[in-house]
């Protein structure tokens, strides 16, 4: 693996360790790669990585934000080289793991452990995606996503190389954020994860199905799912209600809602996401990383208001 430290806007790659420099209150300084930062928020890269031919992997990149103040974001814009699966930034408490660090190790949903568990803040599944929050909540202010100063966090890159030559891949996250002081409504992601997936060997059409409280009085403006190769069909419900379903494990899309549609409401009061899959295989499959070989089976969206986000492992909110 080679990890050169270009990174685009965060200083915070010189050492490992190291506080985020540079970039101001709007966390922007310039672009050293070509890929045009935001005019306020920030812009994460991360280190160059040789994939193997025929390599499967997922590696962490830790870093902290270089923003030097809170930001509001409504906007989130991601870019993927050829031979990424998908790619997860999370946020934490402290560091995981040494600023500007890469590892496969501990590189997940779950890292850090109880009382800095990672916080889901924004996922792609195609090399290019853009995601732009709702500009009304209903009442004429904005949907914004909080990101604190000099922020932890890690984004996870899953690899696969289906070539027969060696790869070099990278991701770039961007954050645009609003003006300091303008006034906006605070979303926060909604996020479930089914620790306990156990498909027997030689089945078809084996479905597993989790439940999760969700915020009283909350709004949901999106809604997807995650799962691996074997997923035939995945689906979140309110109640028998259909909410939102999905045939492609490897693009699944999502389901999303404005003022105007209106925003989603969980008249169940849970939220319950569901993944059937098939095993052709002699040997159970379990939770795991691998696409190519475990599963996994997740809900994944935004609610507002919001004071933080909300997260359930199985059917229980940590």
């Amino acid at each position: 693996m080679r990890a050169g430290f270009a990174l685009i806007l965060v200083a915070v790659l010189g050492a490992c360790g190291g506080d985020a420099g540079g970039g101001g209150d709007d966390g922007v300084t310039p672009d050293t790669a070509g890929i045009k930062p935001p005019g306020r928020g920030f812009q994460l890269q991360s280190p160059n990585i040789d994939i193997q031919p025929g390599q499967e992997i997922t590696y962490c990149w830790y870093f902290r934000t270089p923003n030097t103040v809170p930001m509001a974001i409504t906007r989130w814009s991601s870019s993927m080289t050829p031979g990424s699966h998908h790619m997860i930034m999370y946020t934490s408490k402290t560091d995981i793991k040494p600023v500007g660090s890469v590892s496969a190790a501990d590189c997940g949903a779950l890292a850090g452990g109880a009382g800095n568990f990672p916080v889901w803040t924004y996922s792609a599944q195609t090399p290019e995606d853009n995601l732009q929050l709702p500009t009304d909540d209903g009442t004429g202010k904005p949907l914004a996503v909080e990101v604190a100063a000099n922020q932890a966090g890690f984004i996870q890159m899953h690899y696969l190389n289906a070539s027969d030559t060696p790869i070099q891949v990278h991701v770039t996250v961007t954050g645009d954020a609003l003006d300091e002081g303008a006034a906006y409504t605070r979303t926060a992601a909604y996020v479930t994860y089914n620790g306990n997936i156990n498909i027997p060997a030689l089945t078809s059409n084996y479905t597993q199905s989790m439940s999760c409280t969700v915020p009283a009085t909350s709004k949901f403006w999106r809604m997807s799912t995650h799962a691996h190769k074997q997923a035939t069909h995945t689906a979140v419900k309110d109640g028998p209600a259909m909410v939102f379903e999905s045939i492609n494990w490897e693009r699944p899309g999502a389901a999303s809602w404005t003022d105007a549609t209106p925003f989603y409401t969980f008249a169940s009061g849970k939220l319950t996401y569901e993944c059937t899959w098939n095993n052709p295989t002699t040997h159970p499959i379990k939770t795991g990383d691998s696409a190519q070989t475990d599963e996994m089976c997740m809900a994944s969206g935004y609610f507002f208001p919001a004071t933080q986000p909300a997260f359930c492992y199985n059917n229980v909110m940590l």
